[in-house]
């Protein structure tokens, strides 16, 4: 069977580059290639040949450079890496969600220019995260590694690929691996009509999380692994958690490869894609 490689998308900025470095030290933790694209952004139903001279053919150009930096950058940062690179062309969401097919995961700085900050559907992150095939990965400004893997669960009954990617990316990385509920409001009465006790909530949520954990900690036994469960607005218990982490994993539910435009992304999801300190990856269920 082929290796899947990452791939990491660039536009020549400062946060894509930054995101380059990323996928490559990522991807000679788990010894597999390493793909470099850029798009030649266009107009959606626009001529896909490029004119010599012509605006997109400038656009080519620059994308092109952009490349060859990029490859460059994560040379130097991984020495004896794979690596490959791939010009795009067509409307710059699309484009990058179809580079994602059979790849282990996308990557993606968090801000960026040239097409890669905004598309009819929103940004371009929000676009790959709510229909990319694979994991996709928003990369943030560097921080100090904590050796730290954090996956958020909501739904104990729906979080298998999650989890999945978070064990696996804590065991490549030597790394704590952290589980986090987080709940907010109240919770339905008793049978009585009695309020829910926030403490009781939170130890049945606490010994769910942790019947879990345990097929996922006997597959992967040198995996260190913690719960916690707090009684907070998931977004913003998660964001603070993101400042002592190296990756906050996230799951997604919905949305086909083939769809024309991806399904909302959850309101949590939306709030730590604005307000986390650290990557997060975006996993579809």
């Amino acid at each position: 069977m082929a290796i899947k490689p990452i791939v990491v998308g660039t536009d020549g900025s400062e946060p894509s580059l930054r995101a380059v470095d990323w996928a490559a030290r990522e991807a000679v933790l788990r010894d597999v290639p390493l793909r470099i694209v850029s798009v030649c952004a266009i107009e959606p139903r626009t001529n896909w040949v490029i004119p010599p001279g012509s605006g997109c053919g400038r656009r080519s150009e620059t994308a092109g450079k952009a490349l060859q930096e990029a490859e460059e950058r994560a040379g130097a940062a991984a020495h004896g890496l794979t690596i490959d690179t791939s010009l795009l062309v067509g409307e710059s969401a699309p484009a990058l969600t179809g580079a994602a097919r059979n790849t282990l995961m996308l990557v993606v700085g968090s801000e960026g220019i040239s097409g890669l900050a905004a598309t009819a559907f929103g940004s371009v992150t929000r676009y790959v995260a709510g229909l990319a095939p694979c994991a996709v990965v928003i990369h943030r400004d560097k921080a100090p590694v904590r050796h730290r893997i954090v996956v958020g669960i909501r739904d104990v009954a729906d979080s298998d690929a999650a989890l999945d990617f978070a064990f696996d990316e804590a065991s490549h990385r030597g790394a704590h691996l952290l589980a986090v509920q987080a709940w907010h409001g109240s919770r339905p009465a008793g049978p009585a009509g009695s309020a829910v006790k926030p403490k009781r909530v939170s130890a049945e949520a606490f010994a769910r999380l942790a019947l879990l954990l345990q097929p996922w900690q006997e597959k992967y036994p040198g995996v260190e692994v913690g719960a916690e469960v707090i009684h907070a607005r998931p977004g913003r218990a998660l964001a603070e958690i993101t400042a002592s982490a190296d990756l906050l994993v996230l799951g997604r539910h919905g949305g086909r490869l083939a769809s024309t435009r991806p399904p909302p992304l959850g309101p949590v999801t939306v709030e730590l894609l604005e307000h986390a300190h650290g990557p997060i990856a975006v996993v579809p269920g």
